[in-house]
């Protein structure tokens, strides 16, 4: 790892935890491989047992579960700073997969140096156990999204959540963020046929809250977005950006 991933790793952690000066030059002493994943690219597989989490590093990956017939149920999306695998270091044998979303880059850091950081950092521990509470409130999220709500008020809500989450990584301008998802990854997140999905985009965009064109999110009105997509941050426990 080199010192832009020391301070990517440090930064998303800081935004929920406080960190003193020995967490953050423990952090910096991390190890690490890159990688570079193509779109669809997987750097955990279902049924994997790894010995390495991965930090992504820029683009977005997202965790999914193949169904029966290789059909993908998407779980939850992951940009810059996030550690979409952290459940691996307590779980033997991954129930899901991660791929890239668009191409992505991340770094694999070994299970043994991460657990000697819980071992000697209680704030590092806490830091990584917020972590993983914050992933568990994102699911929580999702299966309210696709269970109870319209159609409408799903895409809006997932939408201001990563455009949410992107301001607070500081890998998003005030008013767009980069967002690859195509229109069948979002159908396999939602619960939604590419039709539907295509639907509800045109609803969005004449509601002239949004517009998704090229892998770019513009957000035209974030107060109205956010009504429509019954959209309150605080479930995410993380520092309000300056400006959204």
């Amino acid at each position: 790892m080199d010192h832009a991933h020391h301070d990517i790793i440090v930064r998303k952690l800081k935004v929920h935890s406080p960190l003193g000066a020995e967490d953050i030059a423990a952090l910096r002493g991390l190890s690490g491989h890159a990688r570079n994943l193509a779109p669809n690219e997987d750097c955990v597989r279902q049924g994997d047992t790894p010995d390495n989490s991965a930090l992504v590093m820029s683009g977005m990956v997202g965790r999914y579960y193949v169904l029966s017939g290789g059909k993908r149920q998407y779980l939850s999306f992951h940009i810059t700073g996030d550690m979409p695998d952290a459940q691996s270091l307590f779980i033997e044998r991954m129930d899901h997969a991660v791929c890239a979303i668009g191409p992505a880059a991340v770094v694999m850091i070994p299970h043994s140096e991460i657990f000697g950081l819980l071992e000697r950092h209680s704030p590092l521990a806490f830091a990584i156990w917020r972590e993983t509470l914050i992933d568990a409130a994102i699911f929580r999220q999702a299966i309210t999204n696709n269970g109870s709500r319209p159609m409408q008020t799903r895409l809006a809500h997932l939408l201001c959540e990563l455009y949410y989450r992107s301001r607070v990584a500081g890998v998003a301008k005030p008013g767009s963020c980069y967002l690859p998802i195509n229109q069948g990854q979002l159908g396999e997140a939602l619960g939604m046929s590419i039709v539907t999905v295509n639907r509800t985009i045109q609803l969005l965009r004449a509601s002239r809250t949004m517009d998704l064109r090229n892998s770019l999110l513009t957000v035209h009105d974030w107060k109205k977005l956010t009504e429509l997509g019954e959209f309150d941050p605080s479930y995410l426990s993380l520092k309000k950006p300056p400006r959204l």
